[in-house]
């Protein structure tokens, strides 16, 4: 019973550690984490089904001013 609570508890996606929202011209741009961290789209909340990231990218056009918002991207500190 322990081994399975544990596995269970395993499989459930944490909250982010940090949130951001990049503000960027039409075009693609990307988000990296450099060092340390993972990121994934978060803006409709954490889907256990996608996989945290190095690298974020999206993508924007046809806006009245020209700029875009990423929405919100969730990151998690890797050790």
């Amino acid at each position: 019973m322990v081994g399975m609570g544990w596995i269970a508890a395993k499989a459930q996606t944490s909250q982010p550690k940090f949130e951001i929202v990049v503000n960027a011209p039409e075009g693609e741009t990307t988000i990296e984490c450099v060092r340390g961290c993972g990121l994934a789209w978060i803006e409709r909340g954490l889907n256990p089904n996608s996989r945290i990231m190095q690298t974020f990218k999206f993508r924007c056009g046809g806006t009245s001013d020209g700029r875009c918002s990423s929405s919100t991207v969730g990151g998690w500190i890797k050790p």
